[in-house]
């Protein structure tokens, strides 16, 4: 990516619907008219499409469907973006994120990619990361904070991207606790948190999210179809990947940073009667070998499950697998 590219196409984006000079171009970044002609042709046979208005300029009328980096940049709007690696194939985004971080990479990082190979879950399990028009996403902070307050990190972030995918795709998602994003009663996305603890404190801290957005249930496994379900298949509209991506990069961000602050206990309880799938449902959650049956009522303050177990004592619960109902998954 050049930002050539992304000066381009967020002169362009700004212009819409109007159509933006060529010689405006040209004098915002030093080149002749030639030579912006050439970038677009250049990003042309990246799945751009421009129309060209005599005497007026040009305008996009078609972006690339895939995630494409110098677009995603220009759609960004924060006066200090986090560095942004757009990767075709990766084994998991997590662990790309390890391997930066190991190499000295500065923080804040993302790293968002079209495929993964061996895409993770929670518990080690494997996630389905197919080159379909999905978004696979690592977001690494240096928080140095004790690990005590990650309790409810995962959480907080969860419902930061329910508000979002509600307001950006006009869908309505919920969250099952811990990680799972919900649409219609099947599973659209997932989140892996995972933190490197150094003196008592969180020296880095790995967010991960894969959401299912433009793919195709038809097109998993046959043992997903059931189960999982895209954004764009019960949205009113088609779905921007990459104007989405960027904003989602902007939420997560503003998230990130009232986390830190401490200024996000009111908003999480706001956010969590909205978007709690649990709440009233009969739940079993397993720990290991254990499992419990009850009612889930709700979180407490740190983000932990409250669960109403048949024999009418109330437990709570830091950790575990919740299946909806109450026969063992």
């Amino acid at each position: 990516m050049s930002q050539t590219e992304v000066v381009i196409l967020r002169e362009l984006l700004a212009g819409e619907p109007q159509p933006v000079s060529g010689q405006k171009l040209a004098r915002l970044l030093g080149f002749s008219r030639v030579a912006i002609w050439s970038q677009l042709q250049k990003l042309e046979t990246l799945g751009f499409k421009f129309e060209a208005i005599r005497s007026k300029g040009y305008r996009i009328v078609q972006t690339p469907a895939n995630l494409h980096l110098a677009l995603i940049q220009a759609f960004l709007r924060l006066r200090q973006p986090p560095h942004l690696i757009c990767l075709d194939r990766v084994d998991s985004t997590n662990a790309e994120a390890e391997r930066r971080l190991a190499a000295g990479e500065s923080v804040p990082l993302v790293i968002i990619a079209r495929e993964q190979t061996h895409g993770r879950g929670r518990l080690g399990r494997h996630w389905h990361s197919a080159a379909n028009g999905n978004l696979y996403a690592t977001f690494v902070f240096r928080p140095q904070i004790e690990p005590a307050r990650l309790q409810d990190f995962t959480l907080w972030m969860g419902l930061n991207v329910c508000e979002l995918v509600q307001n950006f795709c006009k869908i309505q998602p919920g969250l099952k606790w811990p990680n799972d994003i919900f649409v219609e009663g099947r599973k659209a996305g997932g989140m892996l948190t995972e933190a490197r603890v150094d003196a008592d404190q969180v020296r880095d801290l790995v967010f991960g999210l894969g959401l299912n957005i433009n793919g195709r249930t038809a097109a998993l496994p046959t043992d997903l179809r059931r189960t999982a379900i895209a954004l764009s298949e019960v949205a009113p509209q088609p779905l921007d990947l990459n104007r989405f991506t960027a904003a989602l990069i902007g939420r997560l961000q503003a998230a990130y940073d009232n986390f830190i602050t401490g200024e996000y206990r009111d908003k999480c309880a706001e956010l969590w009667q909205r978007y709690d799938i649990l709440r009233g449902q009969p739940v079993t959650v397993n720990q290991g070998v254990r499992s419990v049956r009850g009612t889930a009522m709700g979180i407490d303050d740190e983000g932990s499950l409250i669960v109403r177990l048949d024999t009418g004592r109330t437990e709570r619960f830091r950790a575990g697998e919740v299946t909806l109902g109450k026969q063992v998954a």
